[in-house]
């Protein structure tokens, strides 16, 4: 059972000292909304899931290199959004496909029931559109606006994360947000 009245700086310091239970938590905690973060940089679930499944393991691995002088959350996502540009480095150098991209399931599908079928679509393609045009945002506006409209997180977490002034945030999440609009006004 999670235990939210434990900080996370505690939870990595117990985990520091040897409480495996207390990667557990860090790893309950933090799962779903890395895997949010990450996939929406590579628009892959299979390798979104990857990244997060490196980004723990290296959490794991360098426990120790961990010190208090920012929140954890940061230390997180900092490990996990140099993973993701990374893997976005590697994929633009090459490009490849899968071959179970190319191949046909033998599988049966159910058809769910769609009370209004109109709404859903319109939602379908606006979703889709959205992650075209965050796609098609440069690397460093991309950041921004997922860190901030997905993930949610405060100005001063999103500039100790990426390493710039609070000013230079909040410009280029404007100057994200602007570009979005326009695209999707296209």
């Amino acid at each position: 059972m999670p235990d939210f009245k434990v900080t996370d700086e505690e939870l990595i310091a117990r985990f520091q000292d040897g409480e495996e239970r207390a990667f557990n938590e860090i790893v309950f905690r933090y799962k779903d909304r890395l895997l949010n973060f990450v996939y929406r940089f590579l628009n892959d679930i299979d390798k979104a899931e990857d990244l997060v499944q490196d980004t723990f393991l290296k959490v794991y691995t360098h426990k120790h290199s961990y010190q208090e002088i920012a929140k954890f959350s940061t230390w997180l996502y900092t490990i996990a959004g140099n993973l993701a540009r990374t893997e976005l480095r590697k994929l633009k150098r090459r490009k490849t496909y899968s071959i179970s991209d190319l191949s046909y399931d033998n599988k049966e599908y159910e058809i769910p029931m769609i009370d209004n079928p109109e709404s859903q679509i319109e939602s379908s393609d606006f979703s889709q559109n959205l992650q075209k045009a965050m796609n098609l945002l440069p690397p460093d506006f991309r950041t921004m606006v997922i860190l901030r409209d997905i993930q949610e997180l405060s100005y001063e977490d999103i500039s100790k994360i990426v390493g710039v002034p609070i000013g230079t945030v909040k410009s280029r999440i404007n100057r994200g947000r602007l570009k979005l609009q326009s695209m999707l006004k296209r």
